[in-house]
């Protein structure tokens, strides 16, 4: 029989005014203002805070992948996020894309650690079946 999963940590943000409105966490950390993608505001949008919550999370779970696999990361690994905001006949929905970077890594351990973040990052399982995703060694 399984436990009961165990929280680690809750973020709490409470959000005014949607896209076009502020967004702060709790506990102070995260203060920002929020606009329309595309719109003529100066804050950020929820497809960009995914793109780098998601990002972050996944390169953590790179790390303790190679940890386990008993490999050396790279002085500079890195993920650029892509999310996209479509709209089609049945709404809007989100695509996704992570261009990962693990220079000087052999293609097979990269790709063997990138699969593995995959099935581990909290992130990763959320959105799986979900949207659309593509992985990408870049």
């Amino acid at each position: 029989m399984n436990a009961a999963p165990r929280t680690l940590y809750t973020g709490k943000v409470h959000v005014i005014g949607g896209r076009e409105g502020f967004a702060r966490s709790v506990d102070g950390r995260l203060d920002i203002k929020l606009s329309t993608p595309g719109g003529p505001g100066t804050g950020t949008n929820p497809e960009q805070l995914l793109a780098a919550g998601w990002s972050a999370c996944f390169e953590g779970a790179i790390a303790i992948a190679a940890k386990e696999m008993k490999l050396a990361l790279p002085q500079a690994p890195s993920i650029d996020a892509e999310i996209d905001l479509n709209v089609d006949d049945h709404g809007y929905g989100l695509a996704a894309r992570l261009n990962v970077a693990l220079p000087g890594l052999p293609l097979d351990a990269a790709e063997a650690l990138v699969e593995a973040a995959h099935r581990t990052c909290p992130y990763s399982k959320a959105l799986a079946g979900n949207i659309d995703i593509a992985i990408n060694l870049v």
